[in-house]
């Protein structure tokens, strides 16, 4: 299987996890909540990929590993910029908006 397919599948896979509603919760996370929980996966994904890749320059790592982690750095970087863009644009929307 190729390695993109594999990276993607996986990604996929996280993501579907991360987007379905938490049962104990009972789907009543707030806005603010949710933000914070995605901040932290982001920063977590940016910790744990800097280090793979630190372990990959000092010949610690498997070359996949670091190829991995940097996918998923760019993914992340990727998510965090198309969401900020939206954000960007709902406000210009907003100020737009007659009074």
């Amino acid at each position: 299987m190729d390695v993109k397919a594999t990276l993607a599948s996986q990604l996929y896979s996280q993501a579907q996890t991360v987007a379905r509603p938490d049962p104990q919760s009972g789907g009543s996370q707030g806005p603010g909540e949710a933000f914070k929980a995605a901040t932290e996966d982001f920063m977590e994904t940016l910790r744990s990929s800097e280090a793979t890749v630190t372990a990959g320059l000092a010949g610690r790592a498997d070359p996949q590993a670091v190829v991995e982690a940097l996918a998923a750095t760019e993914l992340a970087v990727e998510t965090a910029v198309a969401v900020r863009n939206k954000v960007v644009e709902a406000y210009q929307e907003i100020l737009r908006m007659p009074v």
